[in-house]
């Protein structure tokens, strides 16, 4: 079983998901493990804390996106998800990581506002990761996990608010979101 790579989902509508996922990133990069970290929300256009460190420190991150699904018309989120997914499959298929980290992947599956599913199907998804390289780990994070991704982890969490600055109206702090 411990060759056996794990499926981790980390979702809900709570904060810390990405940041259980980078922490995990750290602790596996820690002993000697080759990280992959996609982002398929966030934009290589802005800059991230997580980024900058990553950078320093040698963990691969990637940032895919074009940002939140109000910033860009559809057809630019819908490029960027099937640039994003034809990358990720890629990289899905490679024996050369141990754990892939697939960010905010649970977010773009769910988009409603425009169709996603014939650029990032969820069917293609869920069979990537049922037929990856024994022993490489995938974490995929974001709200609204679909029922099928939930079906093929080996753990799921759930994050749950129970209070949050935003209610304030205390904006996104840099360092703590970004």
């Amino acid at each position: 079983m411990s060759q056996r790579g794990m499926t981790l989902v980390y979702t809900g509508h709570g904060k810390g998901k990405t940041t259980a996922a980078l922490g995990l990133a750290l602790r596996a990069a820690g002993r000697g493990k080759k990280v992959l970290i996609l982002q398929f929300i966030k934009s290589p256009t802005r800059t991230y804390g997580e980024k900058l460190m990553f950078d320093k420190i040698g963990i691969e991150m990637i940032q895919t996106g074009v940002g939140f699904t109000w910033t860009k018309t559809p057809e630019e989120h819908r490029e960027a998800l099937q640039a994003a997914w034809k990358l990720a499959k890629e990289k899905l298929c490679s024996t050369q990581y141990d754990v892939i980290i697939l960010d905010e992947i649970n977010n773009a599956l769910s988009i409603e506002k425009f169709p996603v599913d014939d650029v990032l199907p969820l069917d293609e998804v869920v069979d990537s990761i049922k037929n990856r390289p024994s022993g490489m780990n995938v974490i995929l994070t974001g709200r609204n996990a679909k029922q099928e991704i939930i079906d093929i982890a080996d753990l799921v969490t759930e994050m749950q608010p129970v209070k949050h600055y935003y209610d304030e109206g205390i904006p996104a702090i840099k360092g703590i979101e970004f």
